[in-house]
This record gives structure tokens, C-alpha cells and sequence, in this order.
């Protein structure tokens, strides 16, 4: 059991996230309370409750909000780690395509099949799942405690009566997407891609791939859950099982069905996701055993408006433009030469793995901030949204330096081999680093969005700024595409993303968050500055080491040091922070 610091005000019970093995952070296995090393007012004084919407008292800020707590550190740590070890798969499941397929049409054809797919996840896993079913989840699990509270025979479930309500509409919509999809697999392969010189292997990749419409949203109903229930082993492993079984299946089918062995893969793999956190799903919402006796059912009405359509319409809004940024990208690159869409996806999958790393702290700090907005507790939220942002500019930008100056190499020692050859490795090369201009407002437009949604009220503003930058990607994109090809439909995505990006840190400082959008706009500049002067630096020095393995080896210890050399020259004060940290963490290993 992990151990969470004391707060200074102690929410409900059912608002504190559960800890693997079901205890409440805090207390013993028997409902002891313990006193935590950081607990700092003494075991026999009581803390004074804060009414909800009163303002939060100075000493509560600093003590609960800036940090995130041993619990929550470790459960994005355990996020971060899982998340990056399905990223490593996801790249050798890449790296199996590009070996067997290249940078052709067999590999095209899936990659636009892979759209269903890829539009699924986001939206049934991501994000809009989670944004709309962490909260209402959250919301049972409290009501479910209140009434135990009050009387402890009480056989009423709320969050079993939220999934008995929830869960088999979702699976008959779902089923029925699914079937759509499947028989409309024509008009969409025509819609995405009409350009494309062997429609009928897409139709057959995009059929088998429709699956996922169903797969995924059981996956991301059961994430929802168990991260409400704190539980967030299973939901950050999902994506490994999805790669295991799409790399097994096509290294085994792929001389009997060629690329269609991928799409089958697709498919295997979204089930595995189902089965890795069906049985603690079933533990967790009580649906493997009946009640031990009947009650009339209490009403919740708390989950009900988290659920509506009035809040569901703007987060699916927003979902689908924020993954339509790929579907423009594919549209604009069908009628370039075969292997246009291949080399776009290596580069982007590659590059956009720092900011998935960056955004794990987010994830795991977005129910957090739901329950400062909750409680009124508005600084609180404007500490903890400013501190995210500043973690996660650290983190992606850092990246972005490493894929400016070893983009070359990275993919050489990824992908190179078998049908993929040097001038493919050249050319997802060059597309890779403009992709990397757009990392930092792609994590920002990942990192803003939760707040926004934070307080399960409706607001468009976050669908709205990602269609502002999705139209701008689309009329850059078609302006750029025909005298700079894929670089040019590269360029256009980042000047899209980030113009959201900028709109969605504008617009939340004045409309949900009063985060003070001047200093992290500052405090991103600075370490925009030592990003770029690391990515320079490993840019000059890559070249000088033949063996590509051995330069990027090289420049995971170079452009670090120099990242950190110029954030303490710029006084960035997240370097300074990460270093004080980093020498204290030594001290006490000591």
C-alpha cells in the first residue's frame, strides 16, 4: 500500500483516490489513521473543515497544492513507465511493418485503414471517455460512501447502478458504430483517401480494423473506472497487450495475408486490452456478485448532468478535431507518391512520444484539479494547472531537442532495415524535425483541455480553438503540400496545433482557471530557449559519430547537459527546481 501525505484539509472519504488493494491513502488497512513524516500539525489537534467555495488559507495552498503527493508521484511514475513501455511496442510494432512493408502502397493502405483505429482511441480512451466517466464515477464513489456512512446495511451500490444504467447502451452503440463502419468501409476509404491507387486493400485493412469502435470503448469505459477507484496500473497497460497482439499476429499471418495480417492484428489486440481489466473491473464495480438483499434504488443525481448530452457534445467536439488534424494530413498526402502517409506516420509517431511522457503527469493529476474546482477552490487549481504545465513544458521540450538533433539517427537505428531503406530514412527524417516545432503546443493543447472539462460543466470553448487551428492546418496544409510535399503538410500541422494551443492558454486563464497566462507563457520561453540551444548542439555534434546507435547514445547524455547549462543560464526556474530536487533525492540516498 502507498501512503499519501496528510492534507491539511481532509476531503470526504469516497473523494480520495484508492490505492491498489483498496485502502485510502492515509490510513491502515484497518481505517487507522497514521501520521505521516510530512504531516504537520500534531496527531491530537483537529483540523479545522473548510466549507466548500471558501477560500483556501494560505498554509493549505502551499502544503496540498504544489505537490503531488507520495501517492499521486508514485502513480505517475507507475503511468509514465507503462505508458512508455506500450510507446517502445507501438515502435517495434512499427519497426515489424516497416521491415515487412517499407514505405508502399501495402503500408499506405493500412495506415489509412489504422484512422479508425487511431480516431477511436482518442476519442473512446483519451480523451473524451475520460474526461466525461472520471468525474461521474467519482461522483458515485462518493454518494456509494455517504450512504454507507449513514447506514452500513444499505445493500445500494451507486457506482453499480451507474454502470447498469451506462454500460450496455454504450456496448449497443458501439455495436452498431461498429457494423456501420464496416459496411460503409468504401465510402470512407473514397472519403479519406481519394486519391489512393489500390482503394480495395484499404477497404478490406479499414473493415477489419472497425472493431476497434466497439473494443475500444469497453477499454476506455473500464479505464475510466479504475482510475476513479485509483487504480492506474491496468488503464496505463492497455496499450502494451494492444501491441503484443498486433506484432504477434502479423509476424505470424503476414506471408498468408500480407499487410491484412496488421488490420487482423488491430483487432486481436484491442481484445486483449478488454481482458487485461475485466476481472478488476468486475471486482471494483461489485458486478460479480448480486446484492445480499434488495432495496428501493436512491437516485443519484450527481452523475446524471456529468453524462448529459449538453456536456458530452463539446468534449466529443473537441476529441474529434483535435485527431481530425491526422485525417487532413492523410487527405492532403493520397495523391502524393506512394509512401507519402508512411513517412508522415513514422515521423510523427516517433516525435510525439516525448509529449505523450509529458502528459502522464496530467493524467494523473486531472481528478485533483476536478476536486479543487469542485470544492471552489480556485487557487488551489491555478497552483496545480501552472505547476503541470511547467512539469510537462520540461518534459517535451527536452524531447524536442533530442528529435532536432538526432531525428536522423533515431530513425536509422528504428527503422532502417528490410524494405525500408536510406532515402525512406532520409525523408522521415526532415519531416520529423518540423513535426517536432509543433511538440510543444501539441502537449499544451493535451495538458489545457482537462481543466477546461475539469468541473463536468458545458463549455465549447476548447472545441471551438481546435477548430480555429483546424482550419488554419487545413488551409496551410493545401497551400504548402504541392511545392514542399510532406514537409510542407508537417509545417501545417504545427502552425495549427499551435495556434490552438495559444487560444486554449488565453481563453483558460479568463473563462474556467485564473492561471496567470504571462508567467507561463515566460517560463515556456525560457525553456523554449535551452531546448533550442540543446537541439543545436546535438544537431553540430551527430554528424561526427559514424555508428548511429553510438550518436544517439551520445546525445542522450549531450543534450541534457547542455538543456540544463542554458535553463540555469536563462534562469529557468523548472531547471533549478529539477536540480535542487535531484540533489536532495542524492543527499538522503546517502
Amino acid at each position: 500500500m502507498t501512503d499519501a501525505p496528510a492534507p491539511p484539509t481532509r476531503p470526504h472519504p469516497a473523494q480520495q483516490p484508492e490505492v491498489p488493494g483498496g485502502d485510502v491513502p492515509g490510513r491502515s488497512p484497518q481505517g487507522v489513521e497514521r501520521n505521516h513524516p510530512e504531516q504537520t500539525t500534531p496527531p491530537n489537534v483537529r483540523r479545522p473543515r473548510r466549507r466548500p467555495g471558501a477560500a483556501p488559507t494560505p498554509e493549505s495552498l502551499e502544503a496540498r497544492t504544489p505537490k503531488l503527493g507520495r501517492f499521486l508521484a508514485r502513480a505517475a511514475a507507475v503511468t509514465a513507465a507503462l505508458t512508455a513501455a506500450g510507446a517502445l511496442l507501438g515502435l517495434v510494432r512499427d519497426q515489424t511493418i516497416a521491415h515487412l512493408f517499407g514505405a508502399s502502397v501495402e503500408s499506405d493502405a493500412f495506415l489509412i485503414a489504422w484512422t479508425v483505429p487511431e480516431m477511436a482511441a482518442t476519442l473512446l480512451i483519451e480523451d473524451a471517455m475520460a474526461l466525461l466517466l472520471v468525474p461521474a464515477f467519482s461522483h458515485a464513489l462518493a454518494h456509494r460512501a455517504a450512504r454507507r456512512t449513514q447506514d452500513p446495511t444499505l445493500s445500494y451500490d451507486a457506482v453499480r447502478a451507474l454502470v447498469l444504467a451506462t454500460l450496455p447502451r454504450l456496448c449497443a452503440a458501439l455495436a452498431c458504430a461498429a457494423v456501420l463502419l464496416i459496411l460503409g468501409a468504401p465510402w470512407l476509404v473514397r472519403l479519406l483517401a481519394p486519391g489512393f491507387s489500390n482503394p480495395q486493400l484499404a477497404v478490406d485493412c479499414t473493415r477489419l480494423t472497425a472493431v476497434t469502435v466497439f473494443t475500444f470503448g469497453i477499454t476506455g469505459y473500464f479505464s475510466a473506472a479504475l482510475r476513479a477507484h485509483g487504480r492506474f496500473l491496468l488503464p496505463a497497460g492497455v496499450y502494451a497487450a494492444y501491441n503484443v497482439g498486433i506484432i504477434t499476429t502479423t509476424l505470424t499471418l503476414h506471408s498468408l495475408w500480407g499487410v491484412r495480417a496488421a488490420a487482423v492484428g488491430v483487432a486481436a489486440g484491442s481484445l486483449l486490452m478488454i481482458l487485461t481489466q475485466l476481472p478488476t473491473f468486475l471486482k471494483l464495480t461489485s458486478l460479480h456478485r448480486a446484492p445480499r438483499h434488495r432495496t428501493t434504488p436512491a437516485p443519484t443525481p450527481a452523475t446524471a448532468p456529468l453524462l448529459a448530452t449538453a456536456v458530452l457534445a463539446p468534449v466529443v467536439l473537441f476529441a474529434v478535431g483535435r485527431q481530425a488534424q491526422v485525417l487532413v494530413e492523410r487527405f492532403l498526402a493520397s495523391p502524393l507518391p506512394g509512401g507519402a502517409i508512411s513517412h508522415l506516420n513514422y515521423a510523427q509517431k516517433v516525435a510525439q512520444m516525448p509529449m505523450v511522457l509529458s502528459l502522464m503527469i496530467c493524467t494523473v493529476t486531472y481528478p485533483v484539479v476536478a476536486r479543487a474546482m469542485a470544492e471552489g477552490d480556485r487557487e488551489g487549481a491555478r497552483l496545480r494547472v501552472e505547476r503541470d504545465l511547467a512539469l510537462a513544458g520540461l518534459v517535451v521540450l527536452l524531447g524536442t531537442a533530442m528529435v532536432l538533433g538526432y531525428a536522423p539517427q533515431i530513425i536509422e537505428v528504428l527503422f532502417e532495415r528490410g524494405a525500408f531503406d536510406a532515402h525512406d530514412t532520409a525523408t522521415t527524417a526532415t519531416v520529423m524535425r518540423v513535426y517536432a516545432v509543433g511538440l510543444l503546443g501539441h502537449c499544451l493543447v493535451g495538458a489545457l483541455s482537462r481543466p477546461f472539462f475539469s468541473a463536468g460543466s458545458t463549455t465549447w470553448y476548447p472545441a471551438a480553438a481546435m477548430a480555429a487551428g483546424l482550419v488554419v492546418t487545413t488551409a496551410a496544409g493545401a497551400a504548402l503540400a504541392g511545392p514542399f510535399g510532406v514537409h510542407g503538410i508537417a509545417a501545417a500541422n504545427a502552425v495549427g496545433i499551435s495556434t490552438t494551443a495559444l487560444l486554449l492558454l488565453g481563453g483558460l486563464g479568463s473563462r474556467v482557471v485564473p492561471i496567470r497566462v504571462r508567467a507561463v507563457i515566460a517560463s515556456l520561453g525560457r525553456l523554449t530557449t535551452a531546448a533550442a540551444a540543446a537541439g543545436a548542439a546535438g544537431w553540430a555534434a551527430a554528424p561526427r559519430v559514424a555508428d548511429p546507435l553510438l550518436s544517439v547514445a551520445v546525445g542522450c547524455v549531450l543534450v541534457p547537459t547542455v538543456f540544463v547549462l542554458s535553463g540555469l543560464a536563462v534562469r529557468a526556474p523548472e531547471v533549478v527546481h529539477l536540480l535542487a530536487l535531484t540533489r536532495q533525492r542524492f543527499r538522503h540516498g546517502r
